[in-house]
């Protein structure tokens, strides 16, 4: 059943657009809606935001990663048990790859999907300059997919003045405003560093923002515009099931130290025939008894470093598993965590698990950020020499030894390089994969871990 879907997206970034859609969730949710988010682009921390302090069902929508019958999929499937959904974009509506396409875009993803698009538009020192703006984002494209628009730190006095005119001068809908409402500002830490004590007094914030956009956008209208996302063809991609898989247990890592994970990557796992059983490298003394491979996600190990460094029988049980053998994917954060020393965000460099011979050190900017395509240059745990993912790079830490398994480029632009350590048990290293980019990738590795069980 097609369920009402909009887009919210802005003219840039730091707009106001995650506050908003918050401030949006929050109220439908708070309506008794069942209520679906999404996040354009490969960033998990609205998400987890989304799902840990809003409470709604949340996922990324990538244009990049999936081809357009997946992207539908994807959006269908996780949309089905929902009565309505709202999609926040990235960066500007039509900043695609290499910021010079719209390849990638919130604009592409609105097209793919067909979803009616809610401008917000940040009004902090302009008036009728803002009419030219929007007018602007209206033409750019012949279907801009812009339905109406909601104006972002104005007074209501000027608010009265700008609607008309942008009503009869752009025949496009105004469907309220947002004033400056210091006290409901999300730090960005908020995004990503919720400490467990924080969630209710945020929970009260995003509460009296609900409360802000009842009385000052019309949510109503909102979701009428929701009404008109088209019914496109959506089709399933063919998912390989391993046969008897029954009983193959994948640990991950889950906690404060391992939390970057595409939900929908560890739903494929599932659907492939893998049983996911959750741990702590931080709580927990040994990794799980009969597993037969491990995920090891991204997250924030640097700042869980000494904890992560004192759990020494972790450290040990991980250590002798992976050099054993057992089939491992380590991304980012796991990455690091295999390493023999992690500096960690104080400055002190920590012993970690010690399957690699190398340092974790931070440095003083992003490294080699963004999306990737790799290829393997060997047979390895993920596939054949050729083999080919989709990815992303996010992390201020180094290491002294990144590997030469996969060669890495980028999807504008000459700039390419080797990186991950390979094996034919191991993947480590920076760049988070999407699964459904190659849905191969995944089932190879459960064939490994199968092959793992057999020989135990």
């Amino acid at each position: 059943m097609k369920i009402p879907a909009v887009l919210l997206t802005a003219p840039a970034s730091g707009s106001g657009k995650t506050l908003i859609t918050c401030g949006i969730l929050k109220a439908l949710v708070n309506r008794g809606l069942k209520i679906a988010s999404f996040k354009c682009g490969p960033d998990y921390i609205d998400p987890m935001f989304h799902g840990r302090v809003i409470g709604t069902k949340s996922r990324n929508l990538d244009t990049f990663f999936t081809d357009a019958p997946v992207t539908r999929y994807l959006f269908t499937k996780n949309t089905a048990d929902c009565q309505a959904a709202v999609v926040e974009g990235v960066m500007g509506y039509y900043d695609g790859l290499g910021g010079i396409k719209t390849e990638g875009s919130t604009y592409e993803a609105a097209c793919v999907l067909g979803l009616p698009t809610v401008l917000l538009v940040n009004c902090k020192g302009a008036s009728l300059s803002i009419v030219a703006l929007i007018k602007g984002f209206l033409e750019y494209r012949q279907d801009s997919r812009i339905k109406a628009v909601i104006l972002n730190r104005v007074s209501p006095m000027i608010y009265g003045s700008l609607k008309p005119l942008i009503e009869q001068e752009l025949g496009i809908k105004v469907l309220g405003y947002v004033p400056e409402v210091k006290e409901c500002i999300l730090e960005s830490r908020h995004l990503g560093l919720v400490l467990p004590g924080e969630i209710d007094a945020l929970k009260e914030k995003l509460d009296r923002l609900a409360q802000v956009l009842e009385a000052s956008v019309d949510l109503d209208g909102l979701l009428e515009v929701a009404e008109q996302r088209e019914d496109l063809t959506e089709t399933s991609p063919a998912i390989p099931v391993l046969p008897g898989a029954d009983g193959l247990k994948i640990a991950v890592a889950k906690d404060g130290a391992f939390c970057f994970t595409y939900l929908d990557n560890l739903e494929l796992l599932e659907k492939m025939g893998a049983r996911l059983v959750y741990f702590s490298p931080i709580e927990d003394r040994s990794l799980p008894e009969g597993i037969s491979g491990l995920l090891l996600s991204g997250g924030y190990p640097e700042l869980h470093a000494r904890a992560l460094s004192e759990n020494r029988s972790m450290l040990a049980s991980v250590r002798r598993a992976v050099t054993k053998g057992l089939p491992c994917i380590a991304e980012c954060g796991g990455f690091l965590y295999l390493h023999r020393e992690l500096e960690g965000a104080d400055g002190h460099f920590y012993p970690m698990a010690g399957v690699l011979d190398a340092k974790a050190f931070r440095t003083d900017r992003l490294s080699r950020f963004g999306y990737v395509t790799l290829e393997a240059n060997k047979d390895q745990l993920l596939g054949e020499a050729g083999t080919a993912i989709r990815g992303h790079e996010f992390h201020y830490w180094d290491s002294g030894r990144c590997g030469d398994g996969f060669h890495a480029r980028k999807p504008v632009g000459k700039r390419e390089w080797d990186c991950v350590q390979s094996s034919p048990t191991l993947y480590a290293g920076f760049p988070h994969l999407f699964y459904y980019s190659n849905v191969q990738v995944p089932f190879r590795f459960l064939e490994k871990c199968k092959e793992y069980q057999r020989s135990c």
